[in-house]
């Protein structure tokens, strides 16, 4: 939260979120009204300081997540979740498109019994309204601990908009939530 006050970062809320490749869902929430901050990084494993070339491997426990701040008086942890689940699959375990392996899984690591609610009851939602074919096999499971990920992997679609993943991959998804979710978008 670099530049913000502390009075501004007691007034802010925490999201750690997992919905395939975190390089996606950071170019999605960097555009979110409300979202101060996203860090890419992973959560959720029992490798203290992961690697990225460690998480890729699949054995480390931890997903790729996106850690969010975001200003509650903006938009709501609701909000927040009803952005996770129009931007990835929650009905796949463990990948996301081409992307394949227990760090690509769909998850929500909550910070506290509210936001555990939060997220349970989206889910409950979503499954009742029966927007997807199939189940939702996202994981809602309680925080422990966050590892940023390598400075190469921060604002990764911002700095690299002409390479082929996020040309074919990450550009499609940022252009459909910018079409579905105007309202949502910093001005």
């Amino acid at each position: 939260m670099t530049g913000q006050s502390q009075a501004e970062a007691a007034s802010h809320e925490t999201a750690v979120l997992g919905g395939g490749c975190f390089w996606c869902l950071e170019a999605v929430y960097d555009e979110v009204r409300g979202v101060t901050d996203v860090v890419s990084g992973y959560a959720g494993g029992y490798v203290a300081n992961p690697t990225y070339q460690q998480v890729c491997t699949g054995t480390t426990g931890h997903a790729e997540v996106v850690k969010l701040t975001f200003d509650p008086q903006v938009i709501s942890y609701r909000e927040i979740l009803e952005v996770f689940f129009a931007i990835h699959d929650p009905t796949t375990l463990n990948h996301q498109g081409a992307d394949v392996g227990p760090q690509y899984r769909s998850v929500i690591f909550y910070y506290d019994l509210a936001q555990q609610q939060t997220a349970e009851q989206v889910i409950h939602e979503l499954e009742a309204a029966r927007l997807f074919s199939q189940p939702i096999v996202t994981e809602v499971t309680p925080f422990q601990v966050f590892y940023p990920a390598e400075e190469y992997h921060q604002e990764y679609f911002a700095r690299n908009p002409a390479q082929g993943y996020c040309q074919f991959v990450i550009a499609p998804k940022v252009s459909k939530f910018r079409k579905e979710h105007l309202a949502r978008l910093k001005r």
